[in-house]
């Protein structure tokens, strides 16, 4: 199949940033060319460890990663999110040693190599805070002229926050790159609280994803039992939102938008309830921000995540 999408992945490799990856190593027309971490759900060298592992499962080491900042721009790291996605990042589940290291070179400046590698053909997915890509932007002031579009999973335009009554957490952990990277000039589709928390993934799947067998489906299967346990406490019942994999999804073609609202927004890089508060402003520049999508994304996410098939493994 032709390659249609050229990726570079910036994470902080929680459970839902697991599904992400899964799903666009599983996907024919796309070219994950390389990832950055950056510290979030869990610091940017434990995320690093968790996606060198999650490659290694689906033989994809090939994959270069980097480790990215590991904290914001301003103030210090506040400690990720054990509560929902375990204190190693991926709900305790024991990752295989990769044989593959990070790349010695910062998050950053992967970025700038992999936009100068691609010029006008890569597309930046980032479903963590956004600190990664406003360090690129200081090393390569071209980046956004260089970059195809970016896709990023964050903020609560519309909706309620996660981490405060108005703010979601890769926005609020580092403010000062959001406004940064919204501030860049470059195409933008923003996939915030208000079309990710519409969507969810239940026991139905986590069960479809250890039946299919391999190491990689089995071990994410196994994380989903702590994001599950997490967010039986918000919806009530055991399903999780899909945050990060929406983002890849939409990313990628894989999932539609039905309603977009093309505004501009500003982030609130001050106080306490209010730091990470993305708006709607009247001045600045422009971005897509999805509020829904055309479909159900699970049905499809799980159908395509089923069909990784890690070369020379055979199902249980």
């Amino acid at each position: 199949m032709t390659i249609s999408h050229r990726v570079h992945l910036d994470c902080d490799t929680g459970i839902d940033d697991a599904l992400a990856l899964a799903h666009l190593l599983s996907r024919p027309h796309v070219e994950l060319v390389s990832i950055s971490t950056v510290s979030g759900n869990t610091t940017s060298e434990q995320a690093a460890t968790n996606t060198l592992g999650l490659l290694a499962l689906a033989d994809s080491e090939h994959i270069p990663v980097a480790i990215g900042a590991p904290g914001p721009l301003v103030g210090e790291y506040g400690g990720g999110a054990a509560h929902v996605h375990g204190h190693n990042g991926v709900g305790e589940v024991e990752l295989p040693r990769a044989q593959a290291t990070a790349a010695e070179l910062t998050g950053a400046q992967q970025i700038a190599d992999a936009a100068r590698s691609w010029p006008g053909e890569l597309e930046l997915l980032a479903v963590g805070p956004l600190t990664n890509l406003a360090d690129a932007l200081e090393l390569e002031p071209e980046l956004p002229a260089l970059v195809r579009r970016v896709t990023i999973m964050g903020g609560a335009v519309w909706a309620p926050g996660n981490i405060t009554e108005h703010a979601e957490a890769n926005i609020a952990n580092d403010p000062e790159a959001a406004r940064a990277v919204f501030a860049a000039g470059w195409q933008i589709t923003l996939v915030p609280l208000d079309v990710t928390m519409q969507h969810s993934i239940g026991v139905d799947e986590q069960r479809q994803l250890a039946a299919r067998g391999t190491a990689i489906h089995t071990a994410l299967a196994d994380m989903l039992d702590t994001y599950l346990d997490f967010y039986e406490r918000v919806f009530g019942e055991r399903r999780a939102a899909l945050h990060d994999p929406l983002a890849s999804m939409i990313a990628v073609g894989d999932s539609t938008p039905s309603n977009t609202s093309r505004t501009a927004l500003t982030v609130d890089p001050s106080g306490v309830q209010a730091r990470g508060r993305t708006a709607p402003t009247d001045a600045g520049e422009q971005i897509d921000v999805v509020t829904a999508v055309s479909a159900p994304a699970a049905p499809a996410l799980l159908q395509q995540i089923l069909t990784l098939d890690p070369a020379g493994e055979v199902p249980a």
